[in-house]
């Protein structure tokens, strides 16, 4: 072959691959600024793309957007379909109880059930529980008396400690009868589906669902990243758990992370209404379900079809719920902290509690909880407290605290001073020079992983479940929060938070200011890539 010709062809290819990578890379940029409505998250994905381009070109795609997946979305909206039919016929209504709340939190509770159907209910029974020990034998308590039916939602499952006990109350409710069913996030419980106890549960008649399993073939069409962050647990419909608290017990779960032992909460409610946050949480639940197949939809629907509620449960009476509220003892909170952990008094039930449930999910409930937070951080008016495990926010976010301290407010962070996530911890320092400039108390929690994700403004609204400080909780996982309207429910979890700041080493300013440059200049790098996290 001539020398000439040749030396033009791979020059010709070279010439013309050039033009069909910046094509690409053109299209690509298009794509994101038109599809991409956060402009950190637009931002951090353009700079991705043009530094690293064959490496930014494969992630977008696979993980740049919020693809849950067509057939996933179509299942869980004809699942809601079909439970909402249900109660319209039965009377039964989720969208109501705006004149429960006072008139400043009436936009701000519609925000919620315009994104998810629910409303206001009130007439709760509420318990804080901060104590594993607790938390375990409340649960396998309940589960020991269940009668009908137990719904179980869950991130993680790992079977070691206490869980195999709350395992073990599963199967042997199955095995009298009840109806069990457990869903677990693919990715998150991934040992979990390898263990012998999985095989057992479902030997014993405990229905276990895989929550958005991952594949090869699977990534293709949906991003793989998209996560069931969900807790919940609901009893007969009318006793609901929820929280951080994944189903681990903390004296074995990540303990080579050098974190510490995870640091939890969840919230028991029980209400003998017809509606009510159990029943709402059972709705979330039953949909989840429903979604991952079409055998499970249908089954769904062959069981809405006749179903009649008055026929098919009996309604708890007054006995029903006092048997299933106890005051737990002093001495046996005493005993509920692990050796090392954080001790938080015991918390008596709270009668009468107006809350909200609030499940959010991508393409599904329009940003809910993220547009909830920052509405309610710019209408505070005496002081704002957080708790979270990590805190990546986005411009928006971070302003709003900045702007509430400067307008006098008492803002209040109260973060791990350790995380199991390097990226978090340095993405999340990035932001801490700002905030104390501004005059917002950033305590870092000395005694362990602080998972409680908790939200407290000024005396009369607390934000309460699954949802992390960052855009991976607003944006891409599915996740559920209550919105607690009560004082004194309230007050337990400011006092939670309380007894969490004791065993803080507060930040000051001064020691912030004096961090090497490199140190800086590390951090800001990261957050650079915040909105992703």
């Amino acid at each position: 072959m001539d020398e000439s010709l040749t030396s033009w062809s791979w020059s010709d290819f070279a010439g013309y691959g050039w033009v069909l990578h910046m094509s690409m890379m053109i299209l690509m940029t298009l794509r994101i600024v038109s599809v991409q409505r956060n402009t950190g998250v637009a931002i951090a994905w353009v700079a991705i793309l043009y530094v690293l381009p064959v490496i930014g070109l494969i992630a977008y795609i696979l993980v740049g957007e919020p693809m849950i997946g067509n057939r996933y979305r179509k299942r869980m909206l004809e699942a809601q379909l079909l439970i909402d039919n249900m109660a319209e016929r039965e009377r039964l209504v989720f969208d109501q109880g705006q004149n429960l709340v006072a008139p400043h939190y009436k936009g701000v509770s519609h925000i919620g059930m315009r994104g998810t159907g629910f409303g206001i209910f009130t007439g709760h029974q509420m318990q804080l529980l901060t104590a594993p020990t607790i938390i375990f034998d409340q649960l396998i308590d309940d589960i020991h008396h269940a009668e009908r039916t137990i719904l179980m939602e869950f991130y993680i499952v790992y079977p070691k400690g206490r869980v195999i006990d709350v395992l073990e109350a599963l199967m042997k409710a199955a095995k009298r009868g009840v109806e069990c069913h457990l869903l677990v996030d693919s990715v998150g419980s991934f040992n979990f589906f390898n263990a012998a106890c999985y095989h057992e549960l479902t030997a014993a008649g405990v229905v276990v669902h895989q929550s958005l399993p991952v594949g090869l073939f699977k990534t293709l069409f949906k991003r793989t990243d998209l996560r069931n962050h969900r807790k919940i647990v609901v009893i007969d419909e009318f006793i609901g758990y929820t929280g951080s608290f994944n189903l681990v017990d903390p004296k074995f779960f990540k303990q080579d992370k050098e974190v510490g032992q995870w640091i939890d909460v969840m919230i028991r409610s029980v209400s003998r209404e017809p509606i009510s946050i159990a029943t709402a949480m059972a709705k979330v639940v039953v949909t989840d379900i429903s979604a991952e197949s079409n055998d499970n939809l249908n089954a769904l629907q062959k069981r809405l079809s006749s179903y009649t509620r008055k026929l098919y449960m009996r309604h708890p009476t007054i006995n029903d719920i006092n048997r299933r509220v106890r005051v737990l003892s002093d001495a046996k909170m005493l005993t509920a902290a692990p050796t090392g952990a954080v001790f938080v008094p015991p918390m008596p039930v709270v009668n009468n509690v107006t809350a909200q449930l609030i499940p959010s999910a991508p393409h599904l409930t329009s940003h809910v909880i993220y547009n909830t937070l920052v509405t309610i951080i710019h209408r505070a008016n005496k002081r704002i407290q957080i708790t979270t495990p990590y805190f990546v926010p986005d411009e928006a976010l971070c302003g709003a605290l900045v702007s509430a301290a400067k307008r006098g407010l008492e803002v209040t962070l109260i973060i791990p001073e350790k995380v199991d996530s390097f990226l978090v911890q340095h993405a999340s320092q990035a932001y801490y020079q700002e905030l104390l400039e501004a005059g917002v108390t950033i305590a870092l929690f000395k005694a362990g992983l602080l998972h409680a994700k908790t939200v407290v403004i000024d005396d009369d609204y607390c934000l309460f479940g699954t949802v992390n400080i960052d855009m991976r909780s607003f944006y891409l996982n599915m996740e559920v929060s209550l919105a607690i309207y009560t004082k004194q429910m309230v007050k337990q979890v400011a006092d939670c938070q309380e007894v969490y700041l004791q065993n803080c080493r507060f930040l000051g300013l001064k020691e912030w200011s004096q961090r090497h440059r490199g140190n800086v200049l590390f951090d800001n790098v990261i957050r650079l890539m915040s909105p992703l996290l």
